[in-house]
């Protein structure tokens, strides 16, 4: 095969992951835009629904104890289709059940299988692309959790009134079991080709280096500021601006909409920097830097009278927060050898999942006291600054590892 036939082959694993994210932002979200739906018929409340999303996220960031792991050791190619065949299925189980303990059992399962996108999303640019092309790769990829936050608020809600809101879950559940026939007849040489390998991981070593610490902070203070947005957004929109169901999408897709264009330069423009002959560490680092100023004019959504210019200013926090994130990500592709990627991540994921039930349940704290959305959104605009803090503290000089799958016996035995 070509060069040119390979590299095109690489761009469809791309693709494939590309759609794969997508699919799993759509199946996450649509509890919270069918919330009013299900709030009135099955008479939820706002705690109901804290404690259904919270469940979710406990039982994302155990598994990803397992899942960055159960990548590395099983194989990319079969440990990701195996995680999205059982969250399409989970996500389909929605439209089974009819109390809260059901949609709570659901949401565990999806959970749980859910974790595997994100390790196995790194790991597939740290296998399939070398170091100085990782970064674009990440970037397109990090667009996917948006595209689905956009595509998701503009089709769901029009789905369930058309077909009811079983059908919003039957429908994404299915497109990821097609999605997982067309992985599996996808075949790409690979960059790193020990990362492609079931590879025993020293987890030991990967705890005990201050790298991973530094990655596992970065992710908990940004990962918070994302699920938060990602579960009350729809309210959010509601409680302040009286926006209902059925036009709540279209701000929402504003503001994912400038979340995709952050995870697109959060690629783009470190590969412009380094090209110009910065290094690595002042490229990333600088670009970190830019977002996470970014982000900080967020609380103004609280003195703002139009749902379109809360929009405008949460669509700039998350197109602040993808840029970090897709950074976030491909630092740990900077300092760790791509067969470690995916416990590494699995790791830094558990955290910041686990910390994001605090926020979400914060949320519903902040609501019922009448505080309302204002401390939130402060923490959110500060959180950056923080991590980028315990980032150079941990990683003075960021030092890239080899292309070559070199540096990975320091890990792996």
């Amino acid at each position: 095969m070509t060069e040119k036939a390979l590299e095109r082959r690489r761009w469809i694993i791309v693709a494939l992951v590309f759609f794969a994210i997508m699919l799993n932002y759509v199946d996450r979200q649509i509890l919270a835009l069918l919330k009013p739906t299900l709030e009135a018929e099955f008479r939820w409340s706002d705690g109901d629904y804290a404690n259904m999303i919270s469940a979710f996220q406990f039982a994302a960031a155990v598994a990803f104890l397992g899942t960055g792991w159960f990548i590395d050791r099983v194989g990319l190619r079969l440990g990701f289709a195996l995680g999205v065949g059982i969250w399409s299925l989970a996500g389909m189980a929605h439209a089974l059940v009819s109390t809260v303990g059901g949609f709570v059992a659901s949401r565990v399962v999806l959970g749980a299988a859910e974790s595997i996108g994100t390790p196995a999303a790194v790991k597939t640019a740290a296998t399939y692309f070398a170091q100085k092309e990782r970064s674009m790769a990440l970037g397109i990829g990090n667009t996917a959790p948006n595209i689905g936050a956009i595509v998701t608020p503009l089709v769901i809600p029009a789905l369930a009134v058309a077909f009811g809101w079983k059908a919003a879950f039957l429908v994404a559940g299915g497109l990821g079991l097609v999605w997982v026939a067309v992985w599996l007849m996808v075949r790409v040489e690979p960059v790193a080709a020990d990362a492609v390998k079931p590879a025993p991981i020293k987890w030991l070593s990967l705890v005990r280096d201050r790298k991973t610490l530094a990655i596992a902070i970065a992710k908990v203070l940004s990962d918070q500021v994302w699920f938060f947005m990602l579960a009350w957004l729809p309210d959010l929109f509601h409680r302040m601006f009286g926006l209902p169901q059925g036009t709540v999408g279209l701000p929402i897709a504003l503001v994912y909409g400038m979340a995709a264009c952050g995870a697109l330069t959060g690629g783009w423009l470190p590969t412009r920097m380094m090209a110009a002959g910065w290094s690595v560490n002042r490229a990333r680092k600088v670009t970190m830097l830019i977002y996470a100023l970014l982000i900080l004019p967020v609380t103004g959504v609280l003195f703002v009278d139009s749902a379109w210019a809360a929009a405008g200013l949460l669509g700039l926090g998350l197109f602040a927060h993808q840029g970090f994130s897709t950074n976030v990500f491909a630092l740990t592709t900077d300092v760790f050898p791509a067969r470690a990627v995916g416990s590494t991540i699995g790791i830094a994921a558990f955290c910041g999942n686990m910390w994001s039930i605090v926020l979400i349940q914060l949320a519903a704290v902040s609501l019922a006291h009448g505080y309302g959305y204002g401390p939130l959104l402060a923490i959110c605009s500060c959180s950056y600054l923080l991590a980028l803090g315990f980032v150079q503290l941990l990683i003075p000089v960021i030092v890239p590892v080899a292309d070559d799958g070199s540096d990975a016996l320091v890990i792996a035995h």
